[in-house]
């Protein structure tokens, strides 16, 4: 009988190798020694309960134009330059502050939009928005 030779066929090798079994069996215990505190790691908090609805408030848009002549109107209603601090003034007083939208004829002087724009800045006035018309393609 020769030593690590199999001298009948059917013999049955009964032994099964641990060695990898405990080597797969140690890293799965390192990986849960490491995950377990990570995933643990929170703190109890009461936290408090919202509605995800949109809020249904929302402040109406002003229509600032400026015609080619340099007139200015608010809401399609004539305005003139001295009344359009007062004005801007008290749109940025409300809260939530409306949007100020700007529609400038494309032969106004820059010089007018310019004025509104600050006029509209020192009133405090935080939304100011431009139209304009797409390209015609």
């Amino acid at each position: 009988m020769a030593f690590g030779t199999q001298d009948e066929p059917d013999e049955v090798m009964n032994e099964i190798n641990m060695t990898p079994l405990v080597d797969v069996m140690l890293v799965l215990l390192i990986i849960f020694i490491i995950t377990v505190p990570v995933m643990k790691h929170a703190v109890a908090i009461d936290l408090p309960r919202a509605s995800s609805e949109r809020e249904l408030t929302k402040p109406e848009n002003i229509v600032f134009s400026i015609k080619a002549d340099g007139s200015y109107y608010w809401n399609d209603q004539p305005v003139s330059d001295a009344d359009l601090g007062p004005r801007l003034a008290a749109e940025a007083a409300k809260e939530p502050q409306p949007e100020l939208h700007i529609r400038g004829d494309k032969d106004v002087r820059y010089e007018r939009v310019a004025k509104a724009m600050s006029a509209a800045r020192e009133a405090g006035v935080r939304k100011i928005g431009f139209i304009t018309e797409p390209d015609a393609k």
